[in-house]
């Protein structure tokens, strides 16, 4: 998530848990040493509030019932990139999944009936990076279509609990790794989908929004999955505008704003330690029963040098 801040040994999130005792350490990699703290309480308050965190391989420690790494309590959560257009459709591209910490959140989840298990996103493509691009909104809805099949197919092939799928609609600048293209085709069409060669500079906020749509609708038609994005307020604008085709009123959101590179900062609730509280998008706030979750830390240029964190409301878990 938010690739253009990511490394990819750093990656792109969910709850952590307040509290603190014993601490240990636990070898990460042949050069990284990571400090955990073990703590007592489940979670991070209030009361259905987990901490987690997503994409790339963040190292948890100890054994069943498994704990977050450095800022301890209860792993609680999972979310794992299913699948990335660039890599679908043939790029070179990679995605960003962990086994291991979707093994360990389903154990926490299905055995100690702690977190949410395991979710799942995918790295979404605009119109611009649609092979069959002809700037129409009926061909971008088919687009948005043709990765939720895919992101189904995916979903198939591993264990996934929770019940919202997100859509990552995101600008995520240089980040050759995981895209050709730095704005995943939202503003810009390219000269093929795999080239990262602008053709036209400009895509109309009601064809990416008929994408999106595309996407949505595939998804509620052809599972039990909800839907949902990931994405935040100034990203959000820059490719829906902040009319109509940006007001998603009844969509699950996971926001990334405001982030800390401080994992002693970690939120309670909506907020940060420092007072910094999520900001969501599309019309919507951290009151909205459609809040879900928010990657606080380890996204973007705002590394904490272990991995992605997330908090996560499973109060409002659809």
């Amino acid at each position: 998530m938010r690739r253009s801040w990511l490394t990819l040994a750093a990656c792109t999130a969910l709850l952590l848990a307040s509290g603190g005792a014993a601490a240990a350490a636990v070898t990460a990699g042949a050069s990284q040493t990571v400090t955990t703290t073990q703590a007592l309480p489940d979670g991070d308050s209030p009361t259905g509030f987990w901490y987690g965190t997503d994409s790339a391989t963040v190292p948890v420690p100890g054994s069943a019932p498994y704990s977050m790494p450095i800022i301890g309590g209860a792993y609680g959560g999972y979310i794992g990139m299913t699948g990335n257009w660039a890599e679908w459709i043939g790029c070179g591209k990679h995605g960003a999944w962990s086994a291991t910490n979707s093994a360990q959140a389903n154990t926490n989840y299905t055995v100690y009936h702690k977190g949410i298990g395991t979710g799942v996103y995918w790295f979404m493509g605009g119109p611009g990076v649609d092979p069959h691009y002809n700037g129409t909104t009926t061909e971008a809805y088919a687009w948005g279509q043709q990765q939720a099949a895919r992101t189904l197919y995916d979903i198939g092939h591993v264990h996934v609990t929770y019940p919202v799928v997100f859509m990552d609609v995101e600008i995520p600048g240089n980040a050759p790794y995981f895209t050709p293209a730095p704005d995943n085709g939202w503003n810009s069409v390219y000269t093929s989908a795999c080239s990262g060669v602008v053709r036209i500079g400009y895509v109309a906020a009601n064809v990416d929004r008929a994408d999106f749509n595309g996407f949505a609708a595939y998804i509620t038609a052809h599972s039990s999955y909800k839907v949902g994005v990931y994405s935040a307020p100034s990203v959000w604008a820059s490719i829906f505008g902040t009319g109509t085709y940006a007001s998603i009123p009844n969509t699950y959101e996971w926001t990334y704003l405001p982030e800390t590179s401080s994992l002693s900062n970690a939120p309670s609730g909506w907020c940060l330690k420092s007072g910094g509280c999520a900001q969501f998008f599309g019309g919507q706030t951290s009151s909205s029963k459609y809040a879900l979750m928010w990657q606080w830390s380890g996204g973007g240029g705002i590394r904490n040098g272990v991995g992605d964190f997330d908090q996560i409301d499973a109060n409002r878990q659809a």
